[in-house]
């Protein structure tokens, strides 16, 4: 069976921190120790609550993050942002950007992906600049790390676009690609940092 055949039949269940987490197991499981495992555990207290499918994307980010105006204001730091969104592809971040201003304010958004923008380009504006949002796909968000381009010690909300659906019904996770490069980045540095209570992680 096609996943879009059995997605068209299911009806669509927000996503839970137990996804993610089985998620990861899953993933790690038998390629790890059991420590190792240990260190890659999220427990339900690094989450946000999830998205009940009710929401809009700036009524979502307006509930969990409540303080947004006075986070905004003392962000100074460049190389970095106060939140990151994850999500599948170029297009689907430029949805997200649009579908965001009610939430955002004056606050400055930055493009995080591959397609049309030169990863220098980015650098260059983390460099310059200072941001309080980040929008794109892991791929880029995972080089751009690498490359101490993009540095997550200022941030405190990583939000993945976890229910949304593709034309073709897959969810981000349902993507291969895009699910290992999540997973990559998550294991870089974001579980850690998740892990230290410093970030939240909030399923949309």
């Amino acid at each position: 069976k096609k996943i879009s055949d059995v997605l068209e039949k299911s009806s669509p269940k927000p996503g839970v921190p137990e996804d993610l987490q089985n998620l990861l197991s899953q993933h790690f499981g038998a390629r790890r120790s059991v420590i190792e495992i240990e260190e890659l555990t999220l427990s339900d207290s690094c989450f946000l609550p999830a998205n009940d499918l009710t929401h809009s994307f700036s009524s979502y980010l307006k509930e969990i993050c409540p303080k947004w105006a006075k986070l905004r204001k003392n962000h100074k730091e460049k190389k970095s942002v106060v939140m990151l969104v994850i999500c599948s592809s170029a297009l689907r971040s430029l949805e997200l950007i649009k579908s965001m201003t009610a939430f955002k304010g004056d606050c400055r958004v930055l493009k995080l992906f591959a397609k049309h923008i030169k990863i220098k380009e980015q650098i260059n504006m983390l460099e310059k600049g200072v941001f309080h949002i980040g929008v794109g796909t892991p791929g880029r968000i995972k080089a751009l790390v690498e490359q101490d381009g993009l540095c997550l010690n200022s941030t405190k909300y990583m939000i993945l676009d976890w229910n949304w659906r593709d034309q073709k019904l897959r969810r981000m996770m349902d993507i291969p690609e895009i699910k290992k490069e999540t997973i990559d980045l998550l294991e870089m540095s974001i579980i850690k940092l998740c892990r230290e209570g410093s970030v939240k992680l909030g399923l949309f």
